[in-house]
Order: C-alpha cells, then structure tokens, then sequence
C-alpha cells in the first residue's frame, strides 16, 4: 500500500470492493435494476415504443410494412463525492492505522454514495442540501401513475400499483419500499388478530413481496435528507426501465492544502483530507413503468 505522505495512492482493491459493495446495498435502486457497463459522458439509448407486428401473407402475395417506432432517451452523468477531514497525524501513523483510516473512509463514503443513487434516481435532490438540483432533470418522482395508501391498507395499495404498471403495458418487477410501507405490511392483521405476513417479520429486510423483488431503505422517502417532505412510500415498477451504471470507478485523492469543502484551511487546523468521488450515469426510459405510493395523511 501507498502511505498517506503524497497527493496521490490507491485505495487497496479490497477496500475499493468494499466502497461499491456497500453503495450496492445502500441503493434500492442498486439493488431492483442492477448496474449496465457504460461510457463516459452523456449517452443516448433507444427505446422500442411501438413494436412491429407480423403479417400473415398468402402465396404469392405481396409484403405489406411493418414499421416499428423508436424514442430517444438521455442517460446522464451525475458525479458524487464524500470528502473526510482527518488529522494530519494520520500521515505519520503506521500502515495498520493508515489501512484503519482507509476502511472507515470505506465504510463511509460507501453508504452516503449508495444513498445518493436513490436520493438522485428518486427525488432528483442533491444529497447535502436536501433541495432538489438543477442538474437532475428527472426522477422516478415525476412518474404520473399514482396511488394514495388508504388508512392502514398497505397490501392494497401495493395491488393497485402493480396493477397501475401492468395497465401501462409494463411488468411489476420490483418495489422499492420506505420502511414505514414494510413495517405497515409486516404489521396487518386478519380478523382473527394472526398476522397476515408473518414471514415479513418486522418488514426491515424483506427481499421479495408479492412475487417482486423488494428492496427497503428510507431513502424512498428520503426523510432523512429531503427538505420538504415528499410522502412517498414506495415504487412499484418494471425496473429495467431505470438505466443506471457507473462512469467512473471510484477513486481517491489525499488533499495537504486549501480549504477543500469550505470548512477553513488544512493546513491552520493540522488537518488533511480524503476525498473519494464515482461517476453514475442515470436515464429513465420510461416513467409509466413505475407507479408511486403516497402516503394520504
């Protein structure tokens, strides 16, 4: 390994590995749809929107058209970064503490840049301020189809989503849940009193409803982030139709000098910093494969 002592060292692939894997379990969008390799910068995908229909001919007959339609959709580049100020201390320590300092940056950078996915995927909001960006154009938000939870009738709402996607053609594949869905699903009860999903236990790791994939974290509803409450609960959809990989692997860069993040400079406060930051490209092919679930309070 490099010693923390220049501007410029690797992390140790083990430890790389760990930053995507735990962004991967922090994302339930990571989770639904799965990453596709792409290229750097902003890309264009074209999305079949009316397939061509085949013809049954007679001999000697003539071939009548069969044209299919086309739309264009944008996969766009949105760069993250976590920056941690150590104690400048940690350059002098031994490689144990250093390898130490690296994994907590792991761990760490990890879980804020697995969250950013879904905060930006979702709600279009820049993961510090909690407002939504300017940059981000679209989100899973913005779909149209939208179901309101009535009362305690958790299952039924996540029916009448499924069943919203199914009607605009797609198929209900996964469901992103905020823990208060899954809790509020784990939690219902027949006449009798006898829970109607026991095998849910508490609803906070539930990987599979209904026949969908599931997937919960509070960042459907981003509560802990967003700085006016959006009421969503979850996302039911086909989630193939959220286009999401990374551009640029993630990568990290000692910093000695400055004022970094606008907390003062550096060196006055005997301070260093590390940054780590990924490149994800984002697209929505189509916002009618998903349908949102609201919360009617």
């Amino acid at each position: 390994m490099a010693a923390l002592i220049t501007s410029d060292f690797e992390i140790p692939a083990e430890i790389s590995a760990g930053i995507f894997e735990k962004a991967q379990k922090g994302s339930t969008l990571a989770q639904l749809s799965g990453a596709r390799p792409q290229k750097f910068g902003k890309q264009q995908v074209f999305v079949l929107t009316a397939p061509p229909k085949a013809e049954l001919v007679g001999e000697a007959a003539q071939k009548s058209p069969t044209p299919a339609s086309y739309s264009s959709k944008t996969v766009n580049p949105f760069k993250l970064q976590v920056t941690m100020r150590f104690s400048q201390e940690v350059q002098w320590a031994d490689e144990d503490t250093q390898i130490g300092v690296l994994q907590d940056l792991a761990s760490n950078a990890g879980i804020a840049l697995g969250r950013a996915l879904d905060l930006v995927g979702i709600h279009k909001i820049n993961p510090l301020t909690g407002t939504v960006s300017e940059l981000v154009k679209e989100g899973l938000i913005d779909t149209k189809q939208l179901i309101t939870l009535v009362g305690t009738k958790y299952d039924e709402a996540v029916e009448a989503a499924a069943g919203t996607v199914i009607s605009a053609g797609y198929t209900p594949t996964g469901i992103a849940m905020d823990p208060a869905l899954s809790f509020g699903l784990s939690t219902m009860r027949d006449t009798t009193g006898r829970k109607i999903y026991p095998e849910l236990g508490f609803g906070q790791n539930i990987t599979n409803f209904a026949g969908m994939n599931a997937a919960v974290s509070d960042t459907v509803s981003a509560k802990n982030e967003i700085s006016v409450a959006s009421k969503l609960l979850g996302i039911t959809g086909q989630f193939d139709a959220f286009r999401w990989g990374v551009q640029r692997s993630i990568g990290a860069h000692l910093i000695e000098y400055g004022d970094p993040d606008g907390l003062g400079d550096l060196q006055r406060s005997n301070q260093v910093a590390i940054r780590a930051e990924i490149v994800y490209g984002i697209g929505i092919m189509d916002s009618n494969a998903f349908a949102k679930i609201v919360s009617g309070e």
